[in-house]
């Protein structure tokens, strides 16, 4: 979300309402509300609902990025629905919105190979090599948030999904 904000020269404000910081305005020619939660992440649900009920938005128009074990670093996925796959934030995302049906965008970040070292290791900083493949993906996911405003997900699909780290 840094990254979009920075792209498109907004800035973020703290606001207690939607339990984060929020930043709002023009991207690709139409006005655009961006979100960082600030509750943990088991609880993003309760910013993302907030945010929802105040503006009136559909979960079809709420795009929720996040950070992905089950992928290799730098590897993306977008997709439209589906189930919440045990990770807790988007269960509680679900809970809040009443129903699956908005967008993902998942940035994997790699396994520590052990699940006893997984808390550890989403909190620490990548490795060198993984902070590049990461940052190459977001820089390949910015380029096709134009297609995802528009509405064209199946190119939108195809750009992020075809990215290889």
């Amino acid at each position: 979300m840094d990254e979009v904000v920075r792209r498109y020269h907004l800035s973020f404000r703290r606001e207690a309402k939607f339990h984060g910081e929020y930043a709002k305005g023009p991207i690709e020619g139409a006005e655009q509300l961006l979100l960082k939660p600030g509750t943990f992440m088991n609880r993003s649900g309760q910013a993302i609902g907030a945010v929802c009920q105040f503006f009136k938005l559909p979960p079809s128009q709420v795009l929720v990025i996040h950070d992905e074990l089950d992928l290799p670093a730098g590897q993306m996925k977008f997709k439209t629905g589906g189930g919440h796959g045990g990770h807790n934030g988007l269960r509680d995302i679900h809970a809040h919105l009443g129903k699956p049906d908005y967008h993902r965008l998942r940035i994997g970040i790699g396994h520590p190979g052990n699940a006893k070292q997984v808390a550890d290791y989403v909190l620490k900083n990548p490795g060198s090599d993984d902070r590049i493949a990461i940052d190459r993906a977001i820089e390949v996911a910015l380029d096709a948030l134009p297609l995802i405003l528009r509405g064209d997900f199946a190119r939108a699909t195809n750009q992020i999904n075809g990215h290889k780290p």
